[in-house]
């Protein structure tokens, strides 16, 4: 399956021009954060590892809020020079890509779709495109999209009202050099002179999801979206079988040597009243999951074998007490980017796949990290942050929920 994406932003926003007047479209605020954060975490929470973002308008302002904000999100960018259009735009920034087949998404639409059964549908047709279609009622601000039985995309029909239409959604699956070897314009259209023009030829496909869906180009949707999007208060009275509770384990867990390392079991020391709160943990929570990265593995300063070590006579002191830790992700790479080194939210995107029942609305991630608070927000869990060995952490904070002095702490208010 793909793990590329190609993000436009380019976008001027004119008809945002009165709520965002000095930012491109894509950066504006939604929910007390650009309306881009959400786009890029919806990919990555479907497997996107490596994105290409296409920027024009005002471009600076979204490096800087990568740079900042995704630090070690694996991207890289391509600026337009004159608009390009949209066809023109992912005609550049496809030529940095490094997949076969890449996703293109647009920067102020965000469609929570289903990720392998758009690819499945590309690859079972060997499709040039395909797109990701969203069934919609009562609508008259977007066209629709015909499909013949075999999932054909055979005609898009203009802006009207519909009772009941499938829209283009704005996400797309293409085959990279299946696209450049039409040598289209430098500067183009990609839905009237691209997938309009060539759908006769029976080489694009379609893909119905049902997922979330809105666009901001709007201001009455860009106001719909504060409120849809915007966090509900973590509720711990809530807390039922039905949650899932993630735990990092340096400094949550277990007493963490501070710029050194856990190396064997003789090293391993439970924090203070962390062993008596499993039990309490495990009867509240229906799993209990631990996510760590775990980079001394990866520097050679000890093996692999001796971190499972750890982690099974762990277990084992947790099922004394009648405490269970369902499973443990760790990840041992050195390099910041690696899609599952906190804060990328690649192992949490594992326990989705081996836990398919797990609701990540329903989720609480506990660390002593502001990465560990940014891998739970960008997989849509709720945070609790521990000050075990960060005291001076400012809350309140975009990134945290709830804030405890201990694991413990936070084990007795449930």
């Amino acid at each position: 399956m793909t793990k590329e994406a190609i993000i436009l932003a380019g976008g001027l926003g004119t008809r945002l021009r009165d709520a965002v007047p000095d930012l491109p479209k894509c950066m504006a605020p939604v929910a007390a954060k650009p309306f881009l954060s959400f786009v890029i975490d919806a990919l990555r929470m479907q497997g996107i590892e490596r994105f290409v973002f296409s920027l024009g308008y005002k471009a600076s302002a979204i490096e800087e809020y990568l740079q900042r904000e995704y630090p070690t999100l694996d991207y890289t960018s391509v600026i337009e020079q004159a608009p390009l259009g949209t066809g023109g735009a992912i005609q550049l920034a496809i030529k940095n890509a490094v997949s076969d087949n890449v996703v293109i998404a647009n920067g102020d639409t965000l469609f929570k779709i289903n990720l392998p059964h758009l690819f499945k549908t590309h690859r079972d047709n060997d499709s040039e495109c395909t797109l990701a279609l969203k069934p919609m009622q009562n609508f008259d601000r977007y066209g629709v999209v015909e499909v013949d039985e075999h999932g054909k995309v055979i005609s898009f029909r203009e802006k009207q009202f519909y009772a009941q239409g499938l829209i283009n959604g704005g996400i797309y699956l293409l085959n990279k050099d299946k696209f450049l070897a039409r040598s289209l314009p430098e500067q183009f259209s990609f839905e009237k002179d691209y997938l309009e023009k060539f759908c006769g030829q029976g080489k694009f496909y379609a893909s119905l999801q049902t997922g979330y869906f809105i666009d901001i180009g709007i201001p009455e949707d860009y106001q719909k979206a504060q409120e849809e999007l915007k966090r509900p208060e973590l509720d711990l009275q809530q807390i039922d079988k039905t949650w899932t509770l993630f735990l990092d384990r340096d400094g949550v867990i277990n007493e963490e040597k501070v710029g050194e390392y856990v190396r064997h079991w003789g090293e391993f020391i439970f924090s203070t009243g962390v062993l008596k709160v499993f039990r309490k943990l495990s009867a509240r929570f229906g799993r209990v999951i631990v996510v760590s990265n775990q980079r001394g593995v990866g520097k050679g300063l000890m093996t692999e074998e001796a971190l499972q070590s750890i982690h099974l006579e762990m277990q084992r002191e947790v099922e004394i007490v009648n405490g269970k830790i369902d499973k443990i992700y760790y990840c041992t790479e050195k390099d910041d980017t690696c899609f599952n080194r906190k804060p990328n939210p690649g192992m949490a995107l594992k326990a989705l796949h081996d836990f398919p029942d797990i609701d990540p609305g329903k989720c609480i991630m506990v660390g002593n990290k502001p990465g560990d608070m940014k891998f739970g927000r960008a997989a849509g869990m709720f945070t609790v942050f521990v000050k075990t060995t960060n005291p001076d952490q400012v809350f309140p904070h975009p990134d945290i929920d709830l804030i405890f002095d201990s694991l413990h702490d936070f084990a007795s208010t449930l």
